[in-house]
């Protein structure tokens, strides 16, 4: 009879996972930007659904598009002999990655553009691949120390979470004293309603390291290395920004400082990027190590 390894957690379908996440975060982000005045959000100008679907757009763009890519190749790679599959996963890739060229997505301009449809299509690609190649039906088993990490991340997201829905913390009994939200500092309240770039940052760390099992079962092994080096900067991008945000809105904007982590939203020859790098070089090596070889 065979025991479960120790720390070993419950098996979920990992893939379908991720894109209801992002799925319900889209809806979340809908319905808050068509109620709420763009007054109160960030970067937006548009009001009523129109700007809710153009914001959730933008939102496909950024994050959602670099985070298809390691799922388009992991699909790509499962039906590689399919000539269809692969020709559709370059298409995936060349329009998720559109999302790089600058000004595509601009921090300070997040109303939709015509542009902001391509990696959305790219996106929309991905989803299609990875139900084709059963991605959607595989449960991977989850170690209970990752399923802490990611709850500590859930829990720092508190503040994101109720924003995207709509709402500050303050009124929230053990939360409002816990966290700053509602309260004005400087011209807009300490975390604004709407999407953060630091809920960005838990869900590109969160959805890459439920991927590293899947990538450690790839067969090919430059395609296996390159998805593995991605996943390490994508987690060490996402951590970066959410370190950024949450210091911001927490520790600086509480007058407990006035050094503030610069932000790391587009690579910059920058001492935070070069952190960044090490820490990608650090967990590509992690995800990538030897697997041991079982006992007998």
């Amino acid at each position: 009879m065979r025991s479960r390894r120790a720390g070993a957690g419950p098996t979920i379908p990992v893939v379908a996972a991720v894109w209801a996440a992002f799925g319900v975060v889209a809806v979340e982000i809908v319905v808050t930007y068509s109620r709420i005045a763009p007054e109160r959000l960030y970067s937006v100008s548009g009001t009523g659904l129109r700007a809710g679907l153009g914001r959730a757009l933008v939102f496909l763009d950024f994050p959602v598009a670099l985070a298809a890519l390691p799922l388009i190749a992991i699909a790509a790679e499962r039906q590689r002999r399919r000539p269809v599959a692969l020709v559709t996963a370059l298409a995936g890739i060349a329009l998720c990655s559109v999302v790089f060229w600058p000004g595509v997505v601009d921090q300070y301009d997040l109303d939709a553009r015509p542009v902001n449809a391509l990696p959305a299509a790219g996106v929309a690609l991905a989803l299609l691949l990875t139900a084709a190649a059963g991605l959607l039906r595989d449960r991977i088993r989850i170690h209970l120390g990752a399923a802490g990490f990611a709850l500590l991340l859930g829990l720092l997201a508190l503040p994101w979470l109720g924003a995207e829905l709509g709402f500050h913390l303050d009124g929230v009994p053990g939360l409002g004293s816990v966290f700053l939200t509602g309260k004005v500092v400087g011209v807009r309240a300490a975390v604004h309603l709407g999407h953060h770039h630091g809920m960005d940052g838990v869900l590109l760390t969160l959805t890459a390291l439920l991927l590293v099992p899947l990538v450690r079962r790839m067969d090919v092994p430059a395609l296996r290395a390159l998805v593995g080096v991605y996943l390490g900067l994508e987690i060490a991008y996402g951590l970066a920004n959410t370190a950024q945000d949450a210091w911001l809105e927490q520790v600086a904007k509480r007058g407990w400082t006035t050094h503030v982590i610069p932000s790391v939203l587009h690579p910059a020859l920058t001492l935070a990027w070069l952190g960044i790098a090490v820490a990608a070089a650090a967990f590509s090596l992690l995800i990538l190590r030897p697997r041991p070889a079982r006992a007998r």
